[in-house]
């Protein structure tokens, strides 16, 4: 596998389930059709998805003659599962799919997997029989992404009055949202309130002037995404609020990390969830039919915690995210 594919996802590797035999065999010439399912480049986490989908697939076609690699973005769920559809009728022999609300997309991703194609799902698992829909999981540590975050704060400030801001209601934001409650349990840790930003940096900007007009103190903002944190820095500015110590976003993008590297006072740390991961997904799809590496399992990346002293090592300034 291409070392640099993976990028930052690599480096934050924790669980992967995957038997690699000790031979493996040259199969350049093998007709295989890969289709990848994405959503659309709506904000800047979903922009470096498909920014790293594009990239990899030519570099996986490079790599393999007999490989095609058909990448399709989609606006919602009624498009991706319009989308899945096609890519089944194009004749794939696999689909990696990072689902834009995974419970709207189960029967569509479960009729792929039914005519027994290889099913790789990434990020974003549906509430419920996820196992039976798919052979690998490729996806960042949603729980711990919370955890880490809720712990930062208890450690750092263990009696500040927090406002979250939430992403969409779909398993994962559920997942970071117990994941904080975790972290901050036990502590004097007081969350005031929790509303959807809907992983927008306008929206999260809406609800951070609603908290600001109904909080007269707030100590911490943690937002469940990079894009959120960029309209609440924004709401905080614009209001001259002077009391918040902090904001705590999550994904590692290059602004809220080079922030994080010059020592930015209102982003000290960030979390890591990175987009790369769908590259890795389509690496490991492409090295069960060309490496004859059987892949089946989970690769869950670590949540690690950016601080100015690790920040250097997670900061890609080519990277459109």
């Amino acid at each position: 596998m291409h070392k640099r594919l993976l990028g930052y996802a690599a480096a934050a590797l924790t669980a992967f389930a995957v038997a690699v035999p000790a031979t493996t065999f040259a199969q350049e010439a093998k007709k295989v059709t890969i289709g990848v399912s994405i959503p659309a480049a709506d904000h800047g986490w979903t922009a470096g998805v498909v920014f790293h989908a594009e990239r990899v697939a030519k570099l996986l076609m490079a790599e393999h003659k007999g490989l095609n690699v058909i990448v399709k973005t989609s606006a919602d769920p009624a498009s991706q599962a319009n989308a899945v559809q096609d890519l089944a009728v194009q004749g794939i022999d696999a689909l990696v799919i990072l689902p834009t609300d995974p419970d709207q997309l189960v029967s569509a991703i479960q009729q792929v997997k039914d005519d027994g194609k290889f099913v790789a799902l990434v990020d974003r698992a549906p509430s419920v029989n996820d196992n039976t829909i798919r052979d690998l999981y490729v996806a960042g540590n949603n729980p711990a992404l919370g955890e880490v975050a809720g712990q930062y704060i208890a450690k750092t400030t263990p009696e500040a009055e927090v406002v979250i801001i939430r992403g969409l209601p779909i398993p994962i934001d559920q997942q970071r949202q117990d994941g904080f409650d975790k972290g901050i349990e036990g502590s004097k840790v007081k969350v005031l309130d929790r509303q959807y930003g809907n992983w927008s940096r306008d929206d999260a900007f809406r609800v951070m002037q609603d908290y600001l007009t109904k909080y007269p103190k707030i100590d911490v903002v943690w937002c469940q995404d990079d894009d959120m944190a960029v309209g609440v820095l924004e709401a905080i500015e614009q209001a001259k609020r002077t009391d918040i110590k902090y904001v705590i976003g999550g994904a590692g993008s290059k602004d809220m990390i080079k922030k994080v590297m010059d020592g930015d006072k209102m982003m000290p740390v960030n979390v890591l969830y990175p987009p790369a991961m769908v590259a890795t997904a389509m690496e490991l799809t492409a090295g069960n039919f060309y490496d004859q590496v059987p892949v089946s399992g989970s690769y869950i990346l670590d949540a690690t915690l950016i601080t100015k002293d690790n920040a250097e090592s997670f900061y890609f300034a080519d990277s459109p995210f």
